[in-house]
């Protein structure tokens, strides 16, 4: 409730439609400051950063003008101190003229709008968050002192009460106006009211996954996609962030489903469909599931390569197009690229797809390397406990030209058994490029028809990928 609290405290209110002129005019006057640097601002998509539009200097009376006269999004901005001393949010839209004087050291209870201004209404709301923040905290403190399950109860019984205010102060301000920015923010960050009574299954038990469904397929349901003004508030990315991570299956059908959804969504609105965009491509390529670089291949071949990126060059586009193409090759259920190495002696080639194995680890890794110097022996440790009775073998590549060092290493630690170590001495194999070697270790799972199984694996996680591939074995063969 503290982080709803928290985003909630910035800035809403009536968003007025088209005015006559473009850009905005704000007379601002601070009581208790002169002859400082305050710069406007705007938030995009998160609370963590804001873009400075504009900056003034407050004469010796703490007064000053922002004025422009260039179009603007409008959405929540802030007034920043240069010193960081101070800051305030307020709700700007397009062609707005209106004054603001507020006392520095007191911002909440002091500031005051005459003019065409949707702020009041913000204020308003501000301030009920203040006291309501105050009382919810002072109860949730009861949880402290409770002696027993009966107590702790009473105080959530109490806390879901006090949160019921919350609701009833958005939901009456929303019905007497309708027509508001503020009651657009309200709807952007309110979350689907689930059913208490769970459906009847045709096996006479009850839905159990009914609650998280429902929630999910309401969960946009009054975000409005189609006012750009909500892309510069700090709510976006939270809920973007919230629904792929805890509501989206994690599996690349159902993540490159999930980011067309929300796409369509956006199509046509400039700053959403860029922003949706953007976040949906750095959380696919930066996500730690494994797999998950397919649904970001996915978007770079359906969105960017088709154009629909307008506002990045070519540099940037190529950089995305070679990020897809070095992904491509060793995506989970590509055929291994085959390689041919040689053995520590130089004089044998050892192929990859000659290891004759139920599984095939393949590691990339390097004698200077400090993880890979943890990471080898714990392999061996983990294939003498576990793997060897699934019959395991290792395919591992140095990946640099440290020829003395890697037949020191591999002999002090007796990376005998199950261990095929090979290298590629005049570098003709292209193993970088096709496994997209940029760091070592880099681990992949193979079968025994050498297709890939997993990725960007360690010692920790391969006996339970190992086994989940098992027990999808004999399941697929009792279904036969």
């Amino acid at each position: 409730m503290k982080k709803i609290i928290s985003v909630l405290a910035l800035s809403f209110l009536f968003a007025t439609s088209a005015l006559a002129k473009d850009g905005y005019s704000i007379k601002v006057k601070f009581a208790d400051a002169k002859d400082s640097l305050v710069y406007l601002c705007h938030y995009f998509g998160k609370n963590t950063t804001v873009f400075k539009d504009d900056s003034v200097k407050l004469n010796n009376k703490g007064e000053a003008i922002f004025n422009s006269d260039k179009k603007i999004v409008g959405g929540i901005y802030m007034l920043l101190f240069a010193d960081k001393s101070a800051s305030m949010e307020m709700i700007i839209s397009n062609g707005d003229n209106f004054s603001l004087e507020v006392t520095k050291s007191n911002i909440y209870s002091t500031a005051k709008f005459t003019g065409k201004s949707e702020n009041e209404g913000f204020y308003d709301y501000q301030r009920f968050l203040t006291t309501y923040g105050r009382e919810y905290q002072k109860i949730e403190g009861e949880l402290a002192t409770a002696k027993s399950k009966k107590d702790s109860t009473a105080v959530y019984d109490k806390l879901k009460t006090k949160g019921k205010e919350l609701i009833a102060f958005r939901a009456n301000y929303s019905q007497k106006n309708p027509n508001t920015f503020l009651r657009k923010l309200f709807d952007a960050v309110d979350e689907p009211e689930i059913p208490t009574e769970l459906p009847i299954l045709p096996d006479g038990k009850k839905d159990s996954s009914y609650p998280r469904i429902f929630y999910k397929t309401h969960y946009w349901d009054k975000y409005d996609f189609r006012d750009d003004r909500l892309i510069y508030t700090p709510i976006y990315e939270r809920k973007l962030e919230d629904y792929m991570t805890k509501l989206v299956i994690p599996v690349p059908d159902s993540v490159e489903a999930e980011c067309d959804k929300l796409l369509t969504k956006t199509k046509g609105m400039e700053e959403g469909f860029k922003y949706t965009l953007w976040y949906l491509t750095r959380w696919t390529e930066t996500s730690k599931v494994m797999g998950m670089d397919e649904a970001f291949v996915y978007l770079v071949e359906n969105y960017y390569m088709k154009g629909m990126a307008t506002w990045i060059d070519s540099a940037q586009l190529e950089k995305y197009i070679k990020r897809a193409r070095d992904i491509a090759p060793n995506m989970i259920g590509q055929p291994a690229m085959n390689l041919l190495m040689q053995d520590t002696t130089g004089n044998t080639t050892v192929p990859l797809s000659s290891v004759k194995a139920n599984y095939t680890i393949l590691i990339f890794w390097s004698p200077d390397c400090g993880h890979c110097k943890k990471e080898i022996p714990q392999f061996d440790s983990l294939y003498k406990a576990v793997l060897k009775k699934y019959d395991v073998k290792f395919y591992a590549v140095d990946a640099d030209l440290e020829t003395d060092k890697w037949k020191t290493f591999i002999k002090e630690n007796k990376l005998g058994e199950g261990w095929i170590h090979v290298h590629d001495p005049k570098r003709v194999t292209n193993f970088r490029s096709f496994y997209d070697v940029y760091s070592t270790p880099t681990i992949y799972l193979l079968d025994d028809k050498k297709v890939i199984r997993g990725k960007r694996i360690d010692h920790n996680n391969i006996t339970g990928l190992i086994e989940w591939l098992e027990k999808k074995k004999k399941e697929e063969k009792k279904d036969k």
